[in-house]
């Protein structure tokens, strides 16, 4: 049974371009964090909840789930939430104080994991009774970032955040499956991607026990409802961060992030639903 038909295949010089992309992101706020720096002196010190820069660096340790919908030449099927082992992704965030209330935030993570697994469940294809039994080994693959512009609004302990920008998901797998369908053999072989570009809006809040000591929380949503391929991403999380050192610190937190993709090209439809839980912990460098 060919779930993943639906999906648009990878075109041969898309991969390096589409990893090249949080690559040059990376760079542009590099650039933009030496005229911060530079125009720091003219500006009174901002909360102690906001450094001028910081860059964390570290990992995301997820309790991932999928699910995926397609149409097929037998009818509709779902593969139904497929829960997978504990993974740890890594995960690079940055932030840049322009001013003493205005910033710009980048978020980048990665998820891949290689399966191999073996089925044999009955199951309804179109409302009809359908039996498989297949081996199959798959690669998975999950990338999400973000750059936004921040406004931060207090100048105390608490400082509250209004981001307004973009965010980039792509989706992507590769599938080698040999099965038995309702008593016909058959094999898979297919690599398939699902990849967009959408506003983003970001919500934050920072308390400053000490310079040194902080708590935050943060909300974000992205979604994009035009064009054939449609989707969001919503996450939240709530940590803590803490500099033993004037500029070098420890930050964790824990946070849920849920990522859905559609595709209607006519007549071929197909969701990818993934659902991430769990901590973050980094080290942290500022200035």
């Amino acid at each position: 049974m060919n779930i993943t038909s639906h999906f648009p295949k990878r075109l041969g010089g898309q991969s390096g371009q589409l990893r090249a992309r949080p690559a040059r992101a990376l760079g542009w706020l590099s650039g933009a964090v030496v005229l911060g720096l530079a125009s720091s002196a003219a500006h009174a010190e901002p909360s102690p909840a906001l450094d001028r820069f910081s860059l964390s660096v570290g990992g995301y340790y997820v309790d991932p789930t999928f699910n995926i919908k397609g149409n097929t030449r037998y009818g509709s099927a779902e593969t139904g939430d497929m829960e997978r082992d504990r993974t740890t992704l890594p995960r690079v965030r940055a932030e840049l104080l322009i001013g003493d209330s205005h910033g710009l935030a980048f978020d980048y993570f990665r998820y891949r994991n290689d399966y191999t697994f073996t089925a044999q469940r009955s199951f309804n294809v179109g409302g009809t009774p359908a039996i498989l039994s297949a081996a199959a080994t798959a690669n998975l693959e999950v990338d999400f970032a973000s750059l936004a512009y921040k406004w931060w609004i207090g100048s105390g302990s608490d400082v509250f955040g209004l981001g307004l920008g973009a965010g980039y998901y792509r989706a992507h797998y590769d599938v080698q499956a040999n099965g038995i369908f309702n008593g016909t053999a058959g094999s898979l072989s297919e690599s398939r991607t699902e990849k967009t570009f959408a506003p983003l809006l970001s919500l934050g809040w920072k308390h400053a026990f000490s310079k040194d000591l902080r708590m935050y929380a943060e909300a974000s949503g992205v979604k994009k409802s035009w064009g054939t391929v449609t989707g969001h991403i919503y996450g939240a999380a709530l940590g803590v961060e803490w500099y033993p050192l004037k500029n070098i610190g420890l930050g964790a937190d824990y946070g849920i992030t849920r990522i859905h993709i559609n595709r209607d090209g006519g007549s071929t439809q197909a969701n990818f639903d993934v659902k991430l839980t769990g901590p973050s912990a980094y080290v942290k460098v500022r200035f």
